[in-house]
């Protein structure tokens, strides 16, 4: 004989009339297969909620959720259409509580495969921390994606203090002298060439836009590539001295404040989404603290509209 188990749920009603906006669970570990690049499998946290208007339910029925997301990670490739689906699924499982809404954030880090700048054998794996925010409401449906980024970052104002200090100590080098050969100038720079040097010093790009509707892959990849291309000074994997010289060149070649940073990512970005943010923080090695600038562009019309 079969015993019928309690479902408080649905048998209780909560003592305090409240509706909630959000309630389901969090760090949820999932294997999610993602077309990026390559097929690949990775390690994922979700977030998955809804919200519950029936002021007088006890709860939500979480369990349903948690096997909404079991039948995502079956899902290969994962898409938006599938994510749209999920939440869907997960509104029309939760009718008890009233549910309209729903959201799932989805967290993890694509690894990819990065060359050396000048060594054609050399390459590494980096890895770069996104978050997917999917949710489904009875406005729409909304995906955005939230990307980290790495840089490096050189300081203008120290570098034109550095150059003072370099000239300054050049002239008075040469200051008896009648002339000075090229030979003679390179020897010196040989030697003397970081009397003083600028501060420069690991940075952080946070990249977040929305995903366009109809898209079938999330865009990741290019969405870095368009960062990393931009701001021109990635943070490197493996290196030889040929592969570090090359990288000293671009950071010489790409001064730049937080503000310059924004800035190139604004440019770079604005053709490609209509909305999205981005934020630099550089992690002063002359401060104790840290610069940080942050741009935005909410725009309903932009023009060459990118496809992903």
């Amino acid at each position: 004989m079969t015993r019928a188990l309690p479902d408080i749920s649905l048998d209780t009603q909560a003592h305090i009339h409240t509706a909630i906006n959000w309630v389901g669970m969090d760090n949820i570990d999932l294997p999610l297969c993602f077309a990026e690049e390559h097929l690949s499998t990775l390690a994922t946290q979700a977030c998955f909620q809804v919200d519950m208007g029936n002021a007088k339910s006890k709860g939500i029925h979480m369990s349903r959720l948690y096997q909404l997301l079991d039948e995502l990670a079956a899902v290969q490739p994962l898409t938006p259409a599938a994510l749209l689906a999920t939440l869907q699924k997960a509104i029309a499982g939760q009718q008890e509580a009233q549910a309209s809404q729903a959201r799932l954030i989805l967290r993890f880090n694509l690894l990819l495969k990065r060359p050396a700048l000048l060594s054609t054998e050399l390459a590494g794996w980096k890895s770069y921390p996104v978050q997917l925010h999917a949710q489904l409401s009875p406005t729409g449906f909304q995906l955005s994606a939230d990307v980290k980024i790495g840089y490096a970052s050189t300081c203008p104002c120290s570098a034109a203090l550095a150059r003072q200090l370099l000239a300054e100590h050049f002239s008075a080098a040469f200051a008896t002298a009648d002339s000075c050969s090229p030979a003679d100038v390179a020897h010196w720079l040989q030697q003397h060439g970081s009397f003083a040097t600028p501060h420069s010093q690991r940075s952080q790009a946070t990249v977040s836009v929305t995903v366009p509707q109809g898209a079938v892959q999330f865009g990741l990849v290019s969405l870095i590539d368009c960062i990393e291309e931009a701001l021109a000074t990635p943070l490197q994997t493996a290196v030889k001295r040929i592969d570090e010289q090359a990288f000293a060149r671009l950071n010489g070649q790409n001064l730049m404040f937080v503000e310059d940073a924004v800035r190139r990512m604004q440019q770079a970005l604005a053709g490609r989404y209509t909305h999205f943010s981005a934020t630099a923080r550089h992690l002063e090695s002359l401060h104790a603290h840290d610069a940080l600038a942050s741009i935005k562009q909410t725009s309903t019309c932009v023009s060459n509209a990118f496809s992903l």
